[in-house]
């Protein structure tokens, strides 16, 4: 979503190791831009675990590095100034850690450890960074896709994601796919 709307693109090396199966049973990011790429790309290793073809014979402790080209061709960005992704990728970082204290802060309510003087902040923290019904349906519907291609964590992880940022919206969909 963030790399989308920032033009961000690249090629991202994983490293994963499968056993006799063909499941994934390790993954990692090896080479990364740091911004929500990353995380796609070890999600799309993470959904092919069970596909893979292993030889006879295979050493299962060998880590595989497969890079994975994110590329946004048609969306505008074919002009865009590198200077400005770099700026984008920073921006997003910060966003991580001002996401996480949000989270933070509604997973302690839910605990019962209450911060009203917290609150004001959280609130103008989430104004700031656009963190509305807009957002919430936006993340629920790539969610929902998810699902729809068979990776039922990742949508909870979103899921649970919505849930920790002060909504409600995604709490029926928790219920009926994430027991």
């Amino acid at each position: 979503m963030f790399a989308l709307d920032n033009c961000i693109q690249g090629t991202i090396e994983v490293g994963f190791k499968l056993n006799k199966e063909g499941k994934v049973t390790y993954a990692t990011v090896t080479k990364g831009i740091g911004a929500d790429l990353d995380n796609e790309a070890l999600r799309l290793i993470k959904l092919s675990s069970g596909k893979w073809q292993v030889p006879v014979g295979y050493d299962t402790t060998f880590l595989i590095r497969s890079p994975m080209k994110f590329s946004l061709q048609d969306y505008g960005c074919e002009n865009i100034n590198l200077g400005s992704v770099g700026l984008a990728i920073n921006r997003y970082k910060d966003e991580v850690q001002s996401l996480n204290k949000i989270a933070n802060f509604y997973r302690n309510i839910e605990q019962g450890i209450e911060n009203f003087i917290e609150e004001e902040k959280i609130i103008a923290l989430k104004d700031e960074l656009g963190v509305d019904d807009h957002f919430f349906n936006r993340k629920i519907a790539i969610a929902e896709k998810k699902i729809n291609q068979g990776d039922l964590q990742s949508a909870c992880e979103d899921f649970k994601f919505v849930k920790y940022m002060g909504s409600k919206k995604a709490d029926k969909l928790l219920a009926k796919y994430c027991k």
